[in-house]
């Protein structure tokens, strides 16, 4: 369940099955503490896709981290809604 209104957001982000298990961390760009969130299966009439899901995020723009000091993006989460990013299939350069 996703707690969305006034200055509160959300995001999903799709990865490819390989990431299954992985913790992705995010940071809002004016702070340095992160928090993460593991990859899982999501299973839908459909079939399966794989995610992160950040819930109860404060509106910002938000940084997604490929590693330590690498950022994989960044994406703007806006109250009472729910921001999508795809991660990226190929590694950023520097990243380690």
């Amino acid at each position: 369940m996703l707690n969305l209104g006034g200055n509160c957001g959300a995001l999903i982000i799709y990865t490819g099955r390989d990431l299954h298990g992985r913790e992705i961390e995010i940071s809002r760009d004016d702070e340095e503490r992160r928090t993460h969130s593991a990859v899982r299966e999501r299973q839908v009439r459909d079939g399966a896709f794989h995610s992160a899901v950040y819930p109860d995020l404060e509106a910002g723009l938000y940084t997604v981290w490929w590693d330590d000091r690498t950022p994989a993006g960044a994406i703007s989460v806006t109250g009472g809604s729910i921001a999508e990013f795809v991660w990226p299939t190929s590694s950023p350069p520097g990243a380690g």
